[in-house]
């Protein structure tokens, strides 16, 4: 019997239904798949792939069963049109999909999704409400079929938009999205991929009529973050094949690359200057920005990023670059919507972000004639750079010109502010346990930064000043008889192993030994442990507030939406969250790439308030171009690191007190435990799933902990008799291999 059902099979394949000819075509092509990556999966030639195509031939048993399968399974992927003039739609996407939000055709807008989650128990720990998006479809180019310039391919079924969306869904003037990647299909098309899997028809044939095309037609860009903010301009991502296709090189010469771009002679540069096409000062690099002068409210801006020049770092986007259009536009765009469209490299878009919320100006109430200026935006840090403190500026700074060269400055002469480096040898008791665990703080500058005070303008000296924890500042002040062996854990008095814990005051975690300098957070602790301060004197800015307080929501929110799309939700339990987290980059490797960039962008836009000379011929002495900005603070900068080292020292204090165990290595970020199991639930004290308050607390959102790696004490036994007792631990109880390499977040 089964012998028939196997012939009436095969008689019905023989006769499978097969759409036509070029229906075929255009399913292989939404899905990006090539003529070969088909011939290879039904083992014929290219050339019979070809001829089904063509409608030369038909295919015939076995491969007509397998054919139309898989045209089958595209056709659910990606219905047929209804019509050439039916609207754009957004594309359909396989049920497993998480991802971003997708562009509303005009004029229809889409709904921000609701969100639901637990409200926040400290500064330092706060869940956002837990998201409820999905991820951008994958897909890839469509078949091309005549049709008008711009004309949009957008197959599929509309998706709501991610939590993140701004209140009154899509901007109508940015349709499309906030990006294109531009590429050449097989037949010589130039072809735009937006998000959403939405692919336009590009007609331009020069780098400055696509210019041209991207602000008359292309409907890209994003919407404004805030009122007194801009719309960020549309960002045109130049594939291998569209820099030959325009004129540039596919690669930079080793000369370019040190200059970070191309000399000002090349021809393309010249097409621009010839259409009145200006460059900001970095000229035509890996991410270039070009310009004509603003006509009132009106911008003429387009943004360049070219992967095959390095725009995309390796270390921040994974393999970003080599991934096609549509991918990398999937990608891209699922960073945009929630963070912002890209402005350079992770770390200069987390800087703009910061101004994005926080315009320099705005404008005016409207004056007797009707007429509205330009003024300050309160809450911003203005429009010109202000001076920073003697004692807040790095060696080189002009400020600092008159000092002896090679001279060290002293911790009463800098404000050192750096994140923990500290390990000490285990006890005789933590050596009898089997295992060492890693715990890691998430995204812990942006817990960091969370409700922190800073300043906002220029500081004032002040000789002898009673210390305010309220007032934002750089403090020089003893701080050497604070005792770690009795302080205050909460409102209770504690007694500890000082010689068992870092000093809260230097990122050594070596005791101060006389007057320093310090932000206002790391003298706020001293109190805060039970003891008596009394500055000599301070720079203090009486123009502040919680500058970036939104900066850190966005990313909060971004961080935790893409985690949930990875499977780690925010409000799982201790067990679940750890078993969440087991393989998580497994399971979409372009969201791991957008997790990375999200917590690059917080690193990098925190890190560049106070960015060093960069080449350019700079001498110590001199200014470098980043003093000319007024996001140049380094005070900002200290008061962050400060506040993420203080919250580490806190947990630690607290976790202390309660369970008498100390940490034997902390890295940044990294805490690593003694403990008589491989988890960190193993030594964390949770009490009928609750966390100690104020203690480490196992989560997703930033200021929670997860589990870093865990190693053998045998193991630390034999690294630390091979590289030296003063091996820090943390910096590679993830892997257990010994490189130069910082593995933290």
């Amino acid at each position: 019997m089964s012998e028939l059902f196997d012939a009436v099979d095969a008689l019905v394949a023989s006769r499978a239904p097969l759409p036509p000819p070029e229906e075929r075509r255009r399913l292989r092509k939404a899905h990006g798949l090539t003529v070969e990556e088909v011939a290879a999966a039904l083992k014929v030639r290219r050339a019979t792939v070809s001829g089904w195509e063509s409608g030369k031939t038909e295919p015939r048993p076995p491969e007509r069963d397998a054919y139309a399968r898989l045209l089958k399974q595209l056709a659910q992927l990606y219905p047929a049109p209804t019509s050439e003039a039916a609207p754009a739609r957004e594309a359909a996407v396989p049920k497993t999909s998480t991802g971003t939000p997708a562009p509303a055709p005009e004029p229809r807008t889409l709904p921000a999704s609701p969100a639901s989650g637990a409200a926040a128990t400290t500064a330092s720990e706060n869940p956002p409400p837990r998201p409820a998006t999905t991820a951008p479809p994958a897909v890839s180019r469509p078949a091309r079929t005549p049709r008008p310039p711009s004309t949009s391919r957008r197959p599929g079924t509309q998706k709501a938009a991610p939590a993140n969306t701004p209140a009154g869904g899509a901007d109508p003037r940015f349709a499309n999205g906030p990006l294109a990647v531009i590429d050449i299909d097989d037949d010589g098309q130039v072809l735009a991929y937006c998000t959403g899997g939405l692919v336009l028809d590009v007609p331009a044939k020069s780098l400055p009529s696509l210019i041209d095309w991207t602000l008359k037609e292309a409907k890209l860009g994003q919407p404004r973050l805030v009122g007194p903010g801009k719309d960020a301009d549309p960002l045109l991502v130049l594939t291998e094949a569209a820099c030959e296709r325009y004129g540039l090189p596919v690669t930079l010469t080793e000369e370019q690359r040190l200059a970070g771009r191309l000399p000002e002679g090349h021809k393309v540069i010249k097409q621009l200057a010839r259409a009145d096409w200006k460059l900001t000062k970095r000229g035509l690099g890996p991410w270039a920005r070009i310009y004509r002068p603003a006509q009132g409210a009106e911008r003429s801006c387009v943004q360049l990023c070219i992967p095959s020049w390095h725009a995309l770092d390796a270390r921040h986007w994974a393999n970003a670059a080599q991934l096609p259009p549509a991918e990398l536009a999937r990608l891209l765009g699922a960073y945009a919507a929630r963070v912002m469209t890209p402005r350079g490299s992770t770390a200069v878009t987390g800087l703009e972000l910061m101004t994005a919320f926080h315009p320099p100006t705005r404008a005016s109430e409207p004056d007797g004639t009707g007429k509205r200026r330009s003024e300050h935006n309160p809450g911003s840090l203005g429009k010109d750079p202000v001076d920073p403190a003697p004692c807040e500026v790095p060696d080189g700074h002009p400020l600092l010109k008159d000092l002896p060269r090679f001279h060290r400055q002293t911790p009463a002469e800098v404000l050192v502010e750096e994140a923990y480096d500290w390990a000490r040898p285990l006890t005789d008791a933590e050596c009898t346990k089997r295992f060492l665990v890693g715990i890691d703080v998430n995204m812990a500058f942006a817990a960091g930064a969370n409700g922190l005070t800073v300043g906002l303008g220029a500081p004032t000296h002040v000789k002898n000043p009673v210390f305010d924890p309220k007032l934002p500042g750089s403090w020089l002040v003893d701080l050497s008889h604070v005792d770690l062996s009795h302080v205050k854990a909460g409102k209770e008095w504690a007694k500890l192993e000082a010689g068992l814990l870092p000093s809260p005051f230097t990122p050594s975690g070596e005791r101060p030994t006389g007057p320093a300098w310090y932000a206002t957070p790391t003298v706020a602790y001293a109190v805060e442990l039970g003891y008596d301060v009394t500055p000599i004197e301070a720079y203090v800015r009486y123009e502040n507030g919680r500058y970036l307080d939104a900066w850190y929501n966005r990313l909060r929110d971004a961080y935790v939406a893409t985690m949930a799309d990875l499977g780690v939700p925010a409000d799982a339990s201790p067990e679940e969250f750890l078993a969440a987290m087991d393989g998580y980059k497994s399971r979409d490797p372009h969201m791991v790439i957008v997790v990375s960039a999200i917590k690059a962008t917080v690193k990098g836009g925190i890190g560049k308030l106070r960015e060093r000379p960069r080449g350019e011929g700079w001498k110590p002495g001199q200014p470098w171009r980043a003093l000319q900005r007024p996001t140049w603070r380094p005070d900002i900068r200290a008061a962050v690191i400060s506040r993420t080292r203080i919250n580490m020292h806190r947990k630690i204090i607290k976790h202390a007190a309660f369970t008498g165990q100390y940490p034997a290595a902390i890295l940044s970020d990294c805490a690593v435990y003694a403990s008589d199991g491989p988890s960190p639930l193993d030594f964390l004290p949770y009490r009928d799933g609750k966390p100690l308050p104020g203690g480490f607390r196992l989560g997703v959102s930033p200021g929670m902990v997860k589990h870093e790696g865990t190693q053998t004490v045998l193991w630390s036994e034999e690294v630390r008799e091979q590289y030296g007792q003063e091996l820090n631990l943390a910096r590679y109880i993830k892997t257990g291999e010994i490189t130069n390499k910082d593995d933290g977040e």
